[in-house]
């Protein structure tokens, strides 16, 4: 029996009731439902056929041939789900089976107060120029902070944004800016010739998605160099792994100059991580690394000091010109805990060292 619209309904709307942030659906598998971190398998006698699989990438990309379906091999896209929720979904094959993952993006966005975000990020995004960068784990809420943080704007302030996206994540609405939604291989070909027409396009804000390689970081600093503000996300656990990997994507007689370049350019970084919370309703909470840099990290990051000292300069609220709070982890993670939101077990997995935690929380009691 094929798979229909009213199946995958029914389908996407226990995943809304159930607050799931991912959908799983594979090939000979019951579907499952990602909720609050952790993998739950949809109660269901029937497993899904691969051609089932076939009839909701139908749904997704339109009617193809057996032939052109049974080609693709791997597929990111989006998908609008009635007046609910929007669709991230990448189709892959494994084990000569194939398999859907769905990310649920709400049509509202939440903002900083929803999301138990710091306040200090009201304040970051209000710099004239230079280069944000939100990082962490997949899953971690990345693009959700960057929305929250472009919507603030739009509510606040008449800006010009431009976005360039892999795919288009939460749409937004015209309100006090104008934003110029731009999705990759569909409204532009690559992320190169996109930056080079927006910076023609009378910008305030740029922000260019995932941050992936050589090339796209080198888009975001020539954007930032331009004098313009630049949001973007990438893949580091925090601050110092994110100086780490973008010195290290270019070539060993290039990393003096991007050294330099990062430390004129990047203005700050929001590093975050999921715990598990037992007062949140979404069942997690965000704790957040937060740097703005200063002098103190500048050095770091040009070499003339080693990257570790950015830890102490971050714990001690940062220095920078805009007097903007900066915490690390660890400290964020004690706020948590001390606001009962996560229990000292989950915090200890997280900190840089559970032992050094541990000292910090006898002397807070």
């Amino acid at each position: 029996m094929a798979f229909e619209y009213t199946h995958f309904k029914s389908l996407i709307n226990v995943a809304i009731d159930n607050n799931a942030s991912d959908i799983h659906i594979r090939a000979d598998e019951t579907p499952c439902f990602r909720i609050s971190g952790d993998m739950v398998a949809v109660k269901s006698n029937k497993l899904l056929s691969q051609e089932s699989i076939y009839d909701i990438l139908r749904l997704l990309i339109g009617d193809k041939d057996q032939q052109e379906l049974e080609a693709i091999k791997d597929l990111d896209g989006s998908f609008d789900f009635e007046d609910k929720c929007r669709l991230r979904f990448n189709y892959f094959k494994f084990n000569n089976k194939n398999g859907l993952v769905f990310r649920v993006i709400k049509k509202d966005i939440p903002s900083y107060r929803q999301l138990g975000l710091s306040d200090s990020l009201k304040q970051i995004i209000r710099a004239k120029r230079g280069l944000i960068l939100v990082t962490g784990a997949t899953g971690s809420g990345k693009s959700t902070t960057l929305a929250s943080m472009i919507n603030y704007i739009n509510e606040r302030r008449a800006k010009h944004i431009i976005t360039i996206e892999d795919p288009i994540e939460f749409i937004h609405e015209q309100k006090k800016s104008r934003i110029t939604q731009r999705e990759l291989g569909v409204d532009t070909d690559n992320f190169e010739d996109a930056l080079k027409f927006a910076l023609r396009q009378d910008p305030d804000i740029i922000l260019l998605g995932e941050l992936r390689d050589q090339k796209s970081i080198e888009i975001a600093l020539k954007a930032a160099e331009t004098g313009h503000l630049v949001l973007a996300t990438i893949h580091t656990t925090d601050a110092i792994s994110t100086i780490s990997r973008i010195i290290s994507m270019f070539p060993a007689e290039e990393q003096a100059d991007t050294r330099k370049r990062l430390s004129d350019s990047l203005y700050a970084t929001i590093s975050q991580r999921m715990i598990r919370s037992k007062k949140s309703s979404n069942g997690v909470r965000v704790a957040q690394e937060i740097m703005v840099t200063g002098p103190g990290v500048k050095e770091c990051i040009r070499g003339d000091e080693p990257l570790d000292r950015i830890i102490p300069i971050i714990e001690n609220g940062g220095t920078n010109s805009a007097d903007i709070p900066c915490q690390s982890f660890d400290q964020a993670i004690l706020n948590l805990l001390e606001g009962n939101y996560i229990t000292e077990e989950d915090a200890a997995k997280e900190v840089r060292s559970a032992s050094d935690f541990m000292r910090k929380l006898m002397l807070t009691k």
